[in-house]
């Protein structure tokens, strides 16, 4: 990077995740410019960003506006926007990155990038579910890239404002695996911050383990409106989260991906997350495109080039695509098909 510390941050889309981050940085007195539009815009121009977290309330003015080449070239660019947004968005954020700027896409899913930078038959190979016509390997040069895994659980409770119940996490790496100076610097901004950062030299592995965490809950929370804690725990549940988790594992291992824990502690663990809705149904409720594509399809892609077979992956994703395209449809019938038949003394809990 050309300066040692970065003075010019661009934060690209104000969700939940970018009002997390940009509040965080902000308020520690980092200068921050956001890639907003609409109210959202209006909102960060009037009010500044805000945050409310387990370490309190954070509202702090940025530099908001709807103009890449106002906001100009950037130190460091934090994509902070739905998978399926990044195609058509990623070509006119072109005045923001010059030959030195970083670009962290802090995204779900199976990157655009998982090939970069990897060796054997498949390096540099795009992922066809998440970027089918090459626009964003051919828009943006791999070299800018840092790879990113956020482990932030947030919702967006109005333009430009977000809350959060959980502890913050990003994890970054180079996506050749590799030590450098701009990992570390930005790792530390992050950390400064607030939020735990970590460098990892196998970034995939973190990657993995986000994209299993990802693929076992979204999708389904939109089927069932389900939150975190209930996919992990309701016996009702948690058959179909575990068919799906080790259809994910398996495809995981054949790329070499090293999971660190085993599908019990998984389970815990997502239980943990308590009664938090997961982005997708976020989504789905607000009436917006899901990240079926990124955090589902991709990987069935990923099983398929190793000849692995992933139903119950497919078939949740095919039942989550129903509802989106018929929203008027109640998710209740589709439950009692998937969902494991009870004794006539059951009553099936509704989530």
């Amino acid at each position: 990077m050309a300066r040692s510390i970065p003075s010019r941050l661009c934060i690209v889309g104000a969700g939940a995740i970018g009002c997390t981050l940009a509040a965080r940085l902000a308020a520690t007195g980092q200068p921050v410019n956001m890639f907003a539009r609409g109210n959202t815009l209006t909102a960060l121009n009037e009010n500044g960003v805000r945050l409310t977290d387990l370490d309190g309330e954070h509202n702090a003015p940025v530099n908001a506006s709807d103009d890449c080449v106002l906001l100009g070239e950037q130190d460091v660019v934090f994509l902070c926007v739905k998978a399926q947004s990044l195609p058509t968005l990623v070509p006119h954020l072109a005045p923001l990155i010059g030959p030195h700027t970083t670009v962290v896409p802090v995204v779900n899913g199976v990157p655009w990038w998982y090939f970069h930078g990897e060796s054997g038959n498949m390096a540099g190979q795009p992922i066809q579910a998440v970027d089918p016509d090459g626009t964003l390997l051919a828009s943006l040069d791999p070299a800018h890239i840092l790879g990113c895994v956020v482990f932030i659980t947030a919702e967006t409770i109005s333009p430009g404002q977000a809350r959060s119940h959980n502890p913050h996490l990003m994890i970054l790496g180079e996506p050749n695996n590799r030590k450098s100076q701009r990992l570390e610097t930005i790792r530390q901004l992050i950390e400064d911050a607030g939020i735990e950062a970590r460098a990892s030299d196998r970034i995939r592995d973190s990657l993995w383990t986000k994209i299993l965490a990802n693929l076992t809950s979204n999708p389904l929370s939109v089927i069932t409106g389900a939150t975190l804690e209930e996919l992990y725990s309701e016996p009702e549940l948690t058959p179909l989260v575990g068919k799906i988790l080790h259809e994910g594992l398996l495809t995981a291992a054949a790329y070499g991906a090293r999971i660190d824990f085993d599908p019990p502690t998984f389970m815990k663990l997502g239980a943990g997350m308590g009664a938090v809705k997961t982005s997708m149904l976020q989504d789905y409720q607000h009436g917006r495109a899901l990240e079926l594509a990124a955090i589902g399809d991709a990987v069935v892609e990923l099983a398929e080039h190793h000849g692995l077979g992933v139903p119950t992956t497919r078939d949740i994703l095919s039942l989550a695509r129903f509802l989106t395209r018929h929203p008027s449809r109640s998710s209740t019938d589709i439950v009692s098909v998937i969902a494991p038949t009870s004794t006539p003394s059951q009553e099936r809990k509704k989530p």
